[in-house]
């Protein structure tokens, strides 16, 4: 990038096109302050993960307190007391189906641990499956195999002949919920000794447009592959953590999976952590005096004591202060505004599902190449609201700190920002 301004390559931008990263000097709250003195309301939990608002002082202070007493060490023979703890705290607040808990360093790095545990299991008792089942619509992650069970297209093109093949249902859309589960079944009868498992986004498809499908389509796909002996992982790293109103969103449709995976909130936005959470079942798989029975995976910063420490703080934050009266502050003020964009003819749809409320514009989705959606984003931060759309979908996802005025604020904004969709 010899033109470029910076030396550093940043996610999803084309640098060409010359537009400049804004500098950041702090945060609070809901709020990012620019280098040119500007307060950006972080409408989005700057990409999901501050869940309860920049800078909150009980996760920064339990960092300062791990950083100063243990940073780092190899997580392989051995472990410490932040992980102990953050993993019975997991476990505590996870489904009961759930014992174990493996840690890495991201999203895409807990699904890919997902994917490798269902299958290995699989190797491991003795009746090889190598195939996945996935959503249609859906993404977890830009690793090759969290590509590989995420929606084919522009994001993972090049890579399509690297990829390994998965099997993908019809997203249960309004009124064709039954196509979905007819064709799970028909897959798994057709095919009874080929999957190891299916993967999804329990309610909400995040990054794939904010898509939602009911609790009662989740618990029958759950069903399902309980009938024929197939792991059900829970992609749960944008939902966890209250996003959907409850703590996961699998617990609105009552599902044990055998597989989770958490990040994003995990650490209260402070510190990148993954973690998937596995049956007794599937640890037992692996639980051998063979070491060739081993789970080979790991990360160098895997259980990091920082991060850890950062994990169990931010759990500590909704045992301490009244986080549940925040998230349903937020839902129910959602559902406030959603008649007033209902109204609006440029609107298609409205969608929301606790703290997560989506903007469908009538306009066809020309996903991430066309105009509509920079344009947008342009016109959000000109009013100092960070939103970032999803091909003609715009959506609010904020800390649970943000303020009802903020909320109306970031509403408002949005409404304004219609006027620029050609209609």
């Amino acid at each position: 990038m010899s033109d470029d301004r910076s030396l550093i390559w940043h996610p999803f931008t084309q640098h060409g096109l010359g537009v400049p990263p804004i500098p950041i000097v702090r945060a609070e709250g809901a709020y990012l302050y620019t280098k040119d003195g500007r307060a950006i309301l972080d409408a989005i939990s700057s990409w999901w993960v501050n869940i309860h608002g920049h800078g909150h002082r009980h996760i920064v202070e339990a960092i300062a307190r791990q950083a100063d007493r243990l940073e780092q060490v190899i997580f392989a023979g051995f472990t410490h007391e932040p992980a102990e703890r953050l993993a019975t705290k997991l476990l505590a607040l996870a489904p009961k189906s759930l014992a174990h808990v493996f840690f890495s360093d991201s999203g895409s790095t807990a699904v890919e641990v997902a994917i490798k545990m269902a299958v290995g299991s699989c190797q491991n008792r003795g009746r090889p499956r190598h195939r996945v089942i996935a959503l249609e619509h859906g993404y977890h992650g830009d690793m090759f195999g969290a590509m590989s069970v995420g929606q084919r297209g522009l994001f993972n093109a090049p890579y399509e002949k690297m990829l390994f093949d998965a099997s993908y249902l019809p997203f249960p859309a309004p009124g064709s919920e039954q196509k979905t589960l007819d064709a799970l079944k028909k897959l798994l009868s057709s095919e009874p000794d080929a999957f190891a498992g299916l993967i999804v986004e329990p309610l909400v498809l995040g990054a794939g447009g904010m898509k939602m499908y009911p609790a009662d389509v989740l618990a029958e796909l759950a069903a399902i592959c309980r009938r024929h002996d197939v792991f059900l992982i829970a992609d749960e790293v944008m939902t966890g953590f209250g996003r959907t109103g409850t703590m996961f969103a699998c617990e609105q449709a009552s599902v044990a999976p055998d597989l989770m995976c958490l990040s994003k909130g995990l650490t209260g936005g402070f510190l990148p952590m993954g973690v998937t959470l596995a049956s007794e079942a599937i640890c037992q798989a692996f639980y051998s005096k063979d070491r060739s029975k081993t789970f080979f995976h790991s990360t160098s910063y895997s259980g990091n004591a920082i991060a850890c420490a950062a994990a169990v703080a931010n759990l500590e934050v909704f045992e301490r202060e009244p986080v549940t009266a925040r998230i349903t502050a937020i839902t129910q003020h959602h559902a406030g505004a959603i008649p007033i964009f209902r109204s609006n003819p440029r609107v298609l749809d409205v969608r929301q599902l606790g703290t997560i409320l989506a903007v469908e514009a009538a306009v066809p989705d020309a996903g991430y190449l066309a105009e509509l959606g920079p344009k947008l984003n342009r016109f959000y931060l000109e009013n100092d609201v960070l939103l970032r759309s999803l091909g003609n979908v715009v959506y609010v996802m904020p800390p649970y700190c943000i303020s009802l005025d903020e909320l109306d604020r970031t509403y408002e904004t949005i409404f304004q920002s219609l006027d620029l969709i050609q209609h």
